[in-house]
C-alpha cells in the first residue's frame, strides 16, 4: 500500500538529540595537535549534526508520495483523513528547513575558516540549526499523525473493481467467497467499525478485485455522518461497477421495500455503472414464493442467484465483467 512505508517521524528534540550526539562522537575521533586540527574537528561537528539533520528532514519529505500521483479513491481519503492541503504544506516546510540546515552549516564552515575561534562559529550555528528544527515540530508532529491515520488505510490495488453494496445478511460475503480465488482479505478503513473485505479473481491474465464495504453502502445514506459520505464519494474513484444484491425473501431482516429504497439512494450517490442482483432465490423457491420476484421485477434487478446453491453466480460474474472497461488497466498494471 502507498501509505504504509512510511516510518515512524521523530520529533525536533529527538531529530537534535541525535545529531548532536553523533557530532560530539565526530569530534572525538579527531585527534586535536594544532590550530589546524582544532578547526577540522569544529567543522567535522558541524557539517555532521547538520547533514544528519537534512538527511532525516529529506527522508521526512521523500517518504510521503506526490498527492498530485497518486490514485484519486487515495488522495480523497487522505483529504478526509488529515487534509492535503495541509500536509502539502507541512512537507514543504519540513523541506524547507532541511535546505536551510544545510545553507547554514556550509556558510559557517567558511566562517570557521578565517575565525580565531571556531568554537564559537560552531556554538553560534548550532544555535540557528536548533532555531529552524524546533520551528518545524509542529510540522514533524503532524505529519507523524498523518502517518499513522494514512497506514489504516484499505490496501486496494489499482485493478478492475467491483463493489459490492446491500444491507447486511444479504449475502454479500458469501459473493465474494464464492468468487473469490482465495478467501477475502480484510483490511482496515478508517470510516467503519468493520473491516474492507477485499477478494481478487482473474479475467484471462488480469486481475481483478471485488470490495464488500461493510459499515458504508449497508443501510440508509440519510443516517451518515459528513466523513462517512465523504468516504461513500470516494468510492466512485475505486470501483468499476457495482454489485447490490437485494434479498426477496427478507430473511436478512430488512423488508424488499426497505432494500429497495436504499437501492434507489445508492443509485442518486454513486456514480458508476450498476448491477442489482436478487439473492437466496433458493428460499423462494422452497416456500413458492416465487411470485415475489415477478412483483420486483419492475423495481429494476437484472439478474436472480443463489449463493448457497451457485445457481445464477456466475451469469451475475459474466455480466459484472463484460460492464468493466479491463482493457484500460493493462498498461497500468503492466507497469
Amino acid at each position: 500500500m502507498i501509505f504504509e512505508k512510511i516510518h515512524t517521524i521523530p520529533t525536533s528534540e529527538e531529530l537534535l538529540d541525535k545529531a548532536f550526539r553523533k557530532a560530539s562522537r565526530a569530534r572525538k575521533g579527531k585527534t586535536v595537535r594544532s590550530e589546524f586540527s582544532r578547526r577540522r574537528a569544529e567543522e567535522s561537528m558541524l557539517l555532521t549534526a547538520a547533514n544528519i539533520l537534512s538527511d532525516n528532514l529529506a527522508n521526512v519529505v521523500r517518504q510521503f508520495p506526490s498527492f498530485e500521483n497518486i490514485p484519486e479513491f487515495y488522495r480523497e481519503l487522505a483529504d478526509i483523513l488529515v487534509g492535503v492541503d495541509a500536509l502539502r504544506t507541512n512537507i514543504a516546510s519540513v523541506q524547507w528547513a532541511g535546505e536551510k540546515i544545510h545553507e547554514i552549516a556550509r556558510l559557517h564552515v567558511g566562517k570557521m575558516r578565517h575565525s580565531d575561534d571556531p568554537v564559537a562559529v560552531r556554538k553560534a550555528a548550532y544555535g540557528r540549526i536548533s532555531s529552524i528544527t524546533r520551528d518545524v515540530d509542529k510540522s514533524l508532529r503532524l505529519l507523524n499523525d498523518a502517518r499513522n491515520k494514512l497506514r489504516k488505510l484499505p490496501d486496494v490495488g489499482i485493478e478492475p473493481t467491483v463493489v459490492i453494496a446491500g444491507y447486511p445478511n444479504v449475502g454479500k460475503s458469501s459473493f465474494v467467497s464464492l468468487v473469490s480465488s482465495a478467501t477475502p482479505e480484510v483490511a482496515t478503513y478508517p470510516f467503519t467499525t468493520k473491516g474492507l473485505a477485499v477478494g481478487h479473481f482473474k479475467v484471462g491474465s488480469t486481475r481483478c478485485q471485488i470490495v464488500d464495504t461493510p459499515g458504508l453502502l449497508d443501510r440508509p445514506l440519510g443516517q451518515r455522518n459528513e466523513i462517512e459520505m465523504q468516504a461513500i464519494s470516494a468510492l466512485r474513484h475505486l470501483g468499476d461497477v457495482l454489485l447490490f444484491i437485494i434479498d426477496p425473501s427478507g430473511t436478512c431482516g430488512y423488508e424488499p421495500d426497505e432494500q429497495m429504497r436504499l437501492l434507489d439512494e445508492v443509485r442518486e450517490h454513486i456514480e458508476m455503472p450498476l448491477l442489482v442482483a436478487a439473492n437466496k432465490v433458493d428460499l423462494l423457491v422452497a416456500d413458492n414464493k416465487i411470485d415475489i420476484l415477478d412483483k420486483m421485477s419492475g423495481s429494476g434487478f437484472d439478474e436472480v442467484m443463489s449463493t448457497l446453491t451457485g445457481e445464477g453466480v456466475d451469469d451475475v460474474m459474466g455480466r459484472l465483467v463484460s460492464m468493466m472497461d479491463i482493457g484500460k488497466y493493462v498498461d497500468t498494471i503492466e507497469k
